[in-house]
């Protein structure tokens, strides 16, 4: 791939839409990968019909798809949460793939999970949004009402943060307030633009 592709990742409730959104409102190009998910999920979306199959209408309200329902299962069962991959990543993928091509110059790819599903290989250079398990914690549960053990359930379905941190060539702490973060990632953006020229 040609392209200067940056991988934006992190763990859940580690702050990473709050990056990607300060860089959106900048004017710089981010692929969204929750964005993309989520279109495919609302409403009349591509992704319904297959979901529906799969788990049937336990986890619709008529034609809308419940969101925390199915949430309650794909996060209790790892073999239901591949089914819900299996289903979800070919689409997001190939829109992925028309709005790299469609960008002009380098481009963020805001990803959740990039590592698990080997997307790290596409980037030039890879940014994690960090906080301690302990926030992460914290968010989760203030987030999504839900006890301690759903919250570190939530968690542990994805790869270890810290992980992610040892990997990635940038590291964003978000414990501070979004207006720090929000400097510290345009920073970033900054001098990428510039590592990309060379």
């Amino acid at each position: 791939m040609s392209k200067y592709v940056i991988g934006l990742t992190g763990g859940i409730a580690c702050g990473k839409s709050n990056l990607s959104k300060a860089l959106k409102e900048q004017g710089v190009p981010v692929i969204d990968a929750d964005e993309i998910s989520h279109s495919l999920t609302a409403n009349g979306g591509a992704a319904l019909p297959a979901i529906r199959e799969h788990f049937g209408d336990q986890v619709f309200d008529g034609e809308q798809l419940n969101r925390r329902a199915l949430s309650d299962i794909v996060f209790s069962d790892p073999k239901e949460r591949e089914a819900l991959n299996g289903i979800l990543h070919p689409m997001v993928l190939s829109e992925i793939h028309r709005q790299m091509d469609a960008a002009d110059g380098p481009v963020v790819m805001d990803v959740p999970l990039l590592y698990e599903v080997g997307m790290d290989s596409w980037c030039q250079e890879i940014w994690c949004a960090y906080v301690p398990q302990k926030e992460q914690v914290r968010r989760v549960r203030k987030r999504g009402q839900i006890t301690y053990k759903e919250a570190l359930r939530r968690i542990h379905s994805q790869m270890p943060v810290m992980e992610k941190r040892r990997r990635a060539d940038h590291v964003i702490r978000t414990e501070g307030s979004k207006e720090q973060s929000a400097q510290i990632v345009l920073g970033l953006w900054r001098d990428a633009l510039e590592r990309s020229k060379t």
